[in-house]
C-alpha cells in the first residue's frame, strides 16, 4: 500500500494580511499536536534561493522587467523544492509555505500581465506538478492592509510594499480569480476579522485535511 504523503499547506494573501502571524500560531498549533514539520517561505527557504530573494525584491531594482522576475521566483522555487521540500516529506514532516506558485500566478501573471498560464507553464518546468494540498488565502481589504505594513517599522519592507493602493487591488482581484478557478484546494479566510476569528477558521481546514 502507498502511504499518503505528509501535508503540504500554502499561506497566501496580499501585503499586511497577516501571514507571519497566521503562519506562527500554526506552527504553536502543530507543536501542541505534536505533529512533525517545518515552516519555509518563498521566495527563499534555502541560501541560492534566499540570494536570488535579495536580487528579485530589491528596492534598488525597481527597473526589472516583469519576466525577468518571473524567471528569478521560478528558479528559486525549483532549488528551494528540490532542496529543502521534498527532502522534508520525505521525512514524514509536514510542510507549511509562507507563500508558493499562487503568488507568481497573482504578481507575475495577473499583475504584471504576463498572463496566467504563461507563469504556469513557466513554475510546471520548476515544480513539475507539485502543488500544496490546501492553499489558504487570507483576504483583506488593501487598505487595511497598507495600514497594518504602516503600523509594522520592523516589517521587512520590500519593493512589493512600495506600491500604490491600485496595485494591491489588482493583487487582491488576482488572488479572487484563482480562488474561483481551483475551489479544490484554495480555500478563503477573511484576515479583515481580528485574529481569534482567523486563527480559527484557518485551523478548522487545516483539521479538515489532517
Amino acid at each position: 500500500m502507498t502511504l499518503k504523503r505528509p501535508l503540504v499547506i500554502s499561506i497566501e494573501g496580499g501585503e499586511g494580511s497577516g501571514k507571519s502571524t497566521v503562519i506562527e500560531k500554526i506552527a504553536e498549533y502543530l507543536e501542541l499536536q505534536k505533529r512533525d514539520f517545518i515552516i519555509t517561505r518563498e521566495p527563499g527557504g534555502v541560501r541560492i534561493s534566499e540570494e536570488i530573494r535579495k536580487i528579485a525584491l530589491d528596492k534598488k531594482y525597481a527597473e526589472m522587467d516583469a519576466r525577468t522576475e518571473a524567471l528569478l521566483f521560478t528558479a528559486a522555487r525549483r532549488q528551494h523544492l528540490i532542496e529543502k521540500v521534498l527532502p522534508a516529506l520525505a521525512q514524514g514532516k509536514i510542510v507549511i509555505f509562507d507563500r508558493f506558485v499562487d503568488s507568481s500566478l497573482v504578481y507575475q501573471g495577473y499583475v504584471r500581465g504576463i498572463g496566467i498560464d504563461e507563469v504556469f507553464l513557466m513554475n510546471q518546468f520548476a515544480i513539475e506538478g507539485f502543488l500544496p494540498d490546501l492553499t489558504l488565502y487570507l483576504d483583506v481589504d488593501p487598505k487595511i492592509g497598507l495600514e497594518r505594513i504602516a503600523l509594522n517599522p520592523g516589517r521587512e519592507i520590500n519593493k512589493l510594499d512600495l506600491e500604490g493602493l491600485q496595485f494591491h487591488e489588482k493583487v487582491r482581484n488576482g488572488y479572487l480569480y484563482l480562488l474561483a478557478n481551483y475551489p479544490e484546494r484554495i480555500v478563503k479566510i477573511d484576515a479583515n476579522l481580528d485574529l481569534e476569528n482567523v486563527l480559527s477558521s484557518v485551523i478548522k481546514e487545516i483539521e479538515l485535511r489532517s
